[in-house]
């Protein structure tokens, strides 16, 4: 049994919700020393320019990723004003940098138990996402490619997440567009925020977030830094099947939703999968933009 270091839930009831819904548990890494500002500098130093997604200015819930200020500032500089920048920003792959690999493979491993299940061979990508936002802060309405576990470090922040399955909330038509060709496809609908649940993160809590759960954040008024484990499945929830569907839309069809029939499914999904090997080369994987 691997030892707990990171993360502290009932294996239970953990296994019993895991890519099933959100919720929430809790884990050791508040205010670890790796997540402060010095540390956090030197990791945004080490890892590639590439790593780096960041915006400064305000944002609303229901902005579009492609109509956020841009900013112009370095990383570097940038992070050490972090408190007054009203800024966003994710560096990714955290794991290439030593200290962060070691905290990132004992928390997959952790992951791995308390799931029951092999993980390690159902995954094709996985990575550790360094979240750090300025106080009061938004972070859009969005939905993720990836399953993620998220893990408030430092500062407070309020998360509101949908539940995937509710198609008021989150359209057919919307997660079509999002898995094809737009990562800004899933609109929100303020008149529904009250079927939202909104979850406090304090440090040393941490909140699973399955693949397609529309969510938003309101940080708090300290500055926030979170660490999100990220990880995708080689099928996500139907992600080829949304594509296929998008395809039989444009045509002037009306494609029934996945999860109907387990055949018909698995029709599309290997369609699907044929054609894009064929285009591969032409057109590489879309990771996304991943935000909390």
């Amino acid at each position: 049994m691997t030892a707990s270091v990171c993360l502290a839930a009932d294996p239970a009831t953990f296994r019993k919700q895991f890519e099933q819904r959100s919720f929430a548990f809790g884990h050791h890494l508040a205010h670890h020393p790796l997540f402060e500002t010095e540390k956090l500098i030197e990791l945004a130093r080490a890892l590639p320019p590439s790593a780096a997604v960041y915006d400064a200015g305000d944002v609303r819930v229901d902005q579009r990723w492609d109509e956020v200020p841009l900013c112009d500032t370095p990383l570097d500089v940038l992070i050490s004003r972090i408190t007054t920048a009203g800024a966003w920003i994710v560096l990714k792959f955290a794991e290439q940098v030593p200290g962060y690999r070691e905290l990132f493979d004992q928390c997959m491993a952790e992951l791995e138990e308390l799931s029951g299940q092999p993980l390690s061979r159902m995954i094709k990508a996985k990575k550790s996402i360094v979240f750090i936002n300025s106080p009061h802060r938004v972070t859009s309405y969005h939905i993720d490619h990836q399953s993620t576990v998220l893990l408030q470090i430092r500062g407070t922040k309020r998360i509101s997440i949908f539940d995937r399955n509710d198609r008021d909330v989150l359209t057919d038509v919307e997660l079509e567009r999002f898995w094809t060709i737009d990562d800004n496809a899933a609109v929100y609908k303020p008149h529904l925020q009250y079927r939202a649940t909104e979850i406090d993160m304090l440090p040393g809590t941490a909140v699973h977030i399955p693949v397609n759960s529309p969510h938003w954040v309101q940080n708090g008024p300290d500055v926030s830094v979170s660490l999100n484990i990220n990880v995708d499945f080689d099928d996500a929830v139907w992600g080829d099947v949304y594509r296929f569907n998008y395809v039989m839309r444009k045509l002037g069809l009306r494609p029934a939703p996945p999860g109907q029939s387990a055949v018909r499914d698995a029709v599309k999904r290997s369609l699907y999968g044929s054609a894009r090997a064929l285009r591969r080369a032409a057109q590489p994987h879309r990771e996304g933009r991943v935000g909390n």
